[in-house]
This record gives C-alpha cells, sequence and structure tokens, in this order.
C-alpha cells in the first residue's frame, strides 16, 4: 500500500511539475517577462542543474532590462559550474548594455577557453550561434581543429561561411569535406542546393561552377567528375552532365548505370535530344542485359509519346523485335508492359494488351514486379470501362503492398477510377486522405481533383458541368484527344461564367501544348488571366504561358509572366522553377 501511495504521490508531482513548465514556456511566449521570471525561476530550484531554464531565466532579465540582476546570476554559476559558455553569457550580458569592450574581452576569453581543451567547443560555438555571434562561432570551430587533429569541423564551418555570405570559402569548405570524407557528401550537396535554389545570390552557381571546374583541372580523381555532374544535373544541362560521365566511363568502364540513370532524368525534363544521345551511347557500349532492357524501354516509351498515326505499326514491329530478341522472362518487365500499354491504348486492342499482361503474370515475378503488371491491368481494364474490376485491381496493389509509394499510386488511381464514374463523394474522400501522402507528385494530384470536385459542387449542388468535365478527363485518360477537345469545348459554350470555366481552359491548353498548337493554348491561358485572375488556376496559367514562349515562342516574352508568379503568386508550387528562369532571363551570370 505503502508503494502505491507513493507511485501516486511521483505521479502528481511530473504532473504538477509538467503543468508549471507549459506555464512558464506560456508566459515566456506571450512576452509576459516578468511571471515567466518568477515561473523559470520556481523550475530551477527543483532542478538547479538544468541549464535550460536558467538561460530562460537571464533572457526574462534581460528584456526586463534587468542586466546587473542577470551578471550576478551568471557569474554565481559560472563559478559554480565553470561551463564555458556562460562566459558568452556574461559577454552577451554588458553587448546588450552597449559595453562592447567588456563583451568582448569575456568573448576572447571563451575562444581561449578552447585552446585549453578542445572539448568545450561544442557548448561555447552553440552559445555564440545562438546568439548570432558567427563571426566568434566561425572563430571557437576553427581554434578547436587547430588545437586538436582528432577535431572536424568543416561542415559547421562552412554553414557558418554561408550565413556569413561568404560564398567563396563556404564552397572551398564544403568541397574539400566532401573529398575527404565522402560520406558527407549528400548532406553537403543538400546545404549546397539550398543555395543554387532558395537563398544564393545570383552569382553563387557561377562561383561553384568555377570551382568545381578548377578542382576537376589540378586534381584527375574521378570524384570532381562525379560532383561536376551532379552540378550540371541540377542546373538540368544534361548535354554536359554527359561529357563528364563519359570521362568517369573512360576511366573506369565497369558500369553504365549513372548514364542510363542520366537518360531517364533527361527524359523527365522533357529533354528529348539529349536523352536520345545518352541512351544511344549506352546501347553502344554494353552488352549488359539489365541495362539494354533499361535504355531500350525509355527509347521507345519516347518514341511512343511522340509517335504519328502512321508510324504505330513501325512502332508495334520493334517492340516484337525487341521481345524476340531479349525474350519473355521476368528481366523484359518494362518492355512487356510497354506492349501491353501501346497494344490497349494506341492500337486500340484491349484484349490483347490484357493478353500480354496475363502472360507476363505467369511468369515468376516478385512482389513489386506483380503489382506493375497488375497496374497495367487495371488501367486496360479501365481504359474499357470495366470500373469495378480495375478498382478490385487498384485495392490488391494497395494490400500487397501497403505505405509503398506504389501503393499510394494505385490509391490515386483508385480515386480517379471513382472520379471517371461520377462517384463524386468516395472520390472526394479518397483525394482529402491522399492529399498528404508523402510522394509530392501524388499529394499535388490529389488537392487538385480535391480542389476540382469540392469547388465545383459548392457552386453547383447537381455537379452537372462536373459529370461532363470527368467524361472528358476521362476521355483523355483513354487517349482520345480529339474526342475531349469537343467534349470541353461543349462544357466551355454550355457552362461560360461558371466555376467550371477556369479549369476547362486549363485543361484545353495543356492538350493543345501537347499536340504543339502554342498559339491556341496561349490563347487559353490567356483567358484564365483575364477573365479568372482571382482564381487558383492563375498561378498555373502564367507558368504554362511563360514555358511555351521560353522554350518555343520569343523567350523576351516570357519574363513578365514569371515575373508576375514571383511578385503576385509566392504560394506558388512554380515559384521556385519561375524566379529561376526569370534570372535567366534576366541575364543573370548564373543562379
Amino acid at each position: 500500500m505503502k508503494k502505491l501511495f507513493l507511485h501516486i504521490a511521483l505521479f502528481f508531482s511530473l504532473v504538477c511539475f509538467s503543468q508549471n513548465e507549459q506555464l512558464a514556456q506560456y508566459y515566456y511566449d506571450k512576452g509576459d517577462f516578468e511571471k515567466a521570471k518568477i515561473s523559470y525561476e520556481e523550475l530551477l530550484k527543483e532542478i538547479p542543474q538544468n541549464s535550460q531554464y536558467f538561460l530562460r531565466t537571464i533572457d526574462c532579465a534581460q528584456q526586463l532590462l534587468q542586466f546587473e540582476s542577470a551578471e550576478k546570476a551568471i557569474q554565481q554559476r559560472l563559478e559554480k559550474y565553470q561551463q564555458g559558455n556562460l562566459l558568452v553569457e556574461l559577454g552577451y550580458n554588458f553587448q546588450l548594455q552597449k559595453k562592447d569592450a567588456t563583451a568582448k574581452i569575456y568573448y576572447e576569453q571563451a575562444v581561449e577557453r578552447i585552446k585549453k581543451n578542445p572539448n568545450d567547443v561544442y557548448g561555447i560555438a552553440n552559445a555564440f550561434e545562438r546568439k548570432v555571434l558567427l563571426n566568434y562561432a566561425l572563430k571557437s570551430y576553427q581554434t578547436a581543429s587547430e588545437s586538436d587533429q582528432n577535431f572536424n569541423f568543416n561542415y559547421q564551418i562552412g554553414l557558418l561561411y554561408g550565413q556569413l555570405s561568404n560564398m567563396e570559402m563556404m564552397i572551398s569548405t564544403f568541397l574539400d569535406e566532401a573529398f575527404t570524407n565522402p560520406q558527407n557528401s549528400i548532406r553537403i550537396q543538400n546545404q549546397l542546393v539550398r543555395f543554387m535554389v532558395n537563398e544564393g545570390d545570383a552569382n553563387f552557381n557561377e562561383l561553384l561552377r568555377k570551382a568545381l571546374i578548377l578542382r576537376t583541372q589540378k586534381n584527375q580523381d574521378i570524384f570532381w567528375n562525379h560532383y561536376l555532374s551532379w552540378f550540371y544535373v541540377q542546373q538540368k544541362e544534361f548535354e554536359k552532365a554527359f561529357i563528364q560521365e563519359k570521362a568517369i566511363y573512360k576511366r573506369n568502364s565497369e558500369s553504365l548505370a549513372n548514364i542510363v540513370n542520366l537518360g531517364q532524368l533527361a527524359i523527365e525534363e522533357e529533354n528529348e535530344v539529349a536523352a536520345k544521345e545518352i541512351l544511344g551511347f549506352v546501347l553502344e557500349n554494353t552488352q549488359d542485359l539489365e541495362l539494354l532492357i533499361q535504355a531500350n524501354s525509355y527509347l521507345m516509351e519516347m518514341k511512343i509519346e511522340k509517335a504519328a498515326a502512321n508510324e504505330l505499326v513501325t512502332i508495334g514491329k520493334e517492340l516484337e523485335d525487341l521481345l524476340k530478341q531479349f525474350e519473355i522472362t521476368p528481366f523484359t518487365l518494362s518492355l512487356q508492359l510497354i506492349q501491353a500499354h501501346f497494344t490497349a491504348f494506341k492500337l486500340k486492342k484491349p484484349e490483347e494488351g490484357k493478353a500480354i499482361v496475363k502472360r507476363l503474370l505467369e511468369l515468376q515475378l516478385n512482389d513489386y514486379e506483380v503489382a506493375n503488371a497488375k497496374m497495367e491491368l487495371a488501367d486496360i481494364l479501365l481504359y474499357e470501362e470495366k470500373f469495378n474490376q480495375a478498382l478490385i485491381y487498384y485495392s490488391q496493389i494497395e494490400l500487397d503492398l501497403k505505405n509503398d509509394i506504389m501503393a499510394h499510386e494505385a490509391s490515386l488511381k483508385a480515386a480517379k477510377t471513382s472520379y471517371f464514374k461520377t462517384d463524386f463523394v468516395w472520390a472526394l474522400k479518397q483525394f482529402k486522405e491522399l492529399k498528404s501522402a508523402n510522394t509530392q507528385l501524388i499529394a499535388n494530384d490529389a488537392l487538385e481533383y480535391f480542389l476540382l470536385i469540392n469547388d465545383n459542387t459548392v457552386a453547383d449542388s447537381t455537379q452537372t458541368a462536373l459529370k461532363q468535365f470527368a467524361k472528358g478527363d476521362y476521355l483523355l485518360f483513354q487517349k482520345r484527344n480529339e474526342e475531349a477537345i469537343t467534349q470541353f469545348l461543349a462544357i466551355l459554350r454550355n457552362h461560360k461564367g461558371e466555376e467550371i470555366e477556369a479549369v476547362t481552359l486549363l485543361r484545353l491548353g495543356k492538350i493543345y501544348e501537347k499536340k504543339g498548337d502554342f498559339a491556341l493554348a496561349l490563347s487559353q491561358y490567356q483567358t484564365i488571366i483575364d477573365q479568372h485572375s482571382d482564381g487558383i488556376y492563375i498561378d498555373e496559367a502564367l507558368y504554362f504561358s511563360a514555358e511555351i514562349y521560353n522554350k518555343q515562342l520569343i523567350p523576351e516574352k516570357a519574363k513578365p509572366l514569371y515575373e508576375k508568379i514571383l511578385f503576385s503568386h509566392q504560394d506558388s508550387i512554380y515559384f521556385v522553377e519561375a524566379r529561376k528562369k526569370f534570372r535567366q532571363l534576366r541575364g543573370d551570370t548564373n543562379l
């Protein structure tokens, strides 16, 4: 019984302590520093060694301009615990009083302490960083590294150079660290990307490019070719990245996998010329079955995407020849799935397409390969308007690969199936859940359809226009693009001025763009810009228009469109790319 009472007493003690901590934090966040100070002092009595509570009491005292009491408290704690970071706190207390000379004395004492005991760097450097005394934080890390060769703070030093806007030293430090400790390379690249895309000035990329080229020239290690290739990929300059990858391959011809991956990236960025050159090189230089199939698969997908009606028979023959060459085995999964999709969607022979997939499912496949095959089978069933059968296969993938990206993709396709069926209640529920998917592309796609259904249901409870729009989207899924155009044009005629109008114009714009009819595409986007400037599709209309001018027509006309996104639509998913391309057009040396 005594033990029970003891446990109860301890429990209530912990609850009360937690509540007191929350109350202190509440006062602090609210800016009521008098009450916060009292609360933290009470907490400090309970746990005197807690440095966080102590620093909060000092902060509150300083906010209340009680500098003398803060100084006394810091001195007493310094005498008791001899912690080097307290010298920083003491110096900062004088700095707040504009006594910079005295503050400097204590800051220098803190750095001197590191010389005597390099382990003190952690607390001291952290204290300097919290006070945004970056030069002293930098000096602290440098002092520790010089005092003990076992210490390596290059990463922290690089970050500090970046915060101090010393880009050349940041780049130099980071690159030296990446070469010396390749295990840190990914972390360093992530930091460099931040400056390349989000935080750097217009000159940053040029500085980085020159630094990498210089190292490539001075040091023949292929590490620098890899790094330069990575840099060019970030810039989407795939031809230049390919030059580096070829240089690597000439000195280490064990694998072409990186070059195949580069080709795939070029395809994703719609750089068809670079992709063909890269994948052609792979086909010429390997006998590796997996790489040959992978490269041929990418090339066939590109060819099918751009194929005219009179080229379909030839493409079908090429696919047959490739499968004869490489045979029907699990290794040729990608080629067989391409053939199935091509047969069903392009040749309009869904029964033959299903037969190809069912033959594939009879092979010895792993779980992911089975899921890929089932996904294609479900897509073909959906093409045939066999909605419920398609949903069965999508559900199987969701169950078999729970929480996997492929399961999320199957969930998205299942939601779209419900949408095509005009079962908007169920589709809306599914899209709502997928908005928070880990994969950004799936989340963005789900959000687009969620807003489409939600907004148009609010605007029209009968969902008349939405049903017609879903039919247009289904025709696009079936690759019946001309019929889809007719459907969307009918919506514009019959529902002019309604909620559905802007997104219909957007759909038509993308279809015309894909067909290469850029004047008609721009016309749709311009109508959104002129008549729906307060809607949710304005940033897309601006960006898509800018992209057409920049890539296909008159680049100079793209500049004001990108600029409008920068100044009026900072929350747009196209903001980062718009800023990068605007700077290029403005004539910055680099981004």
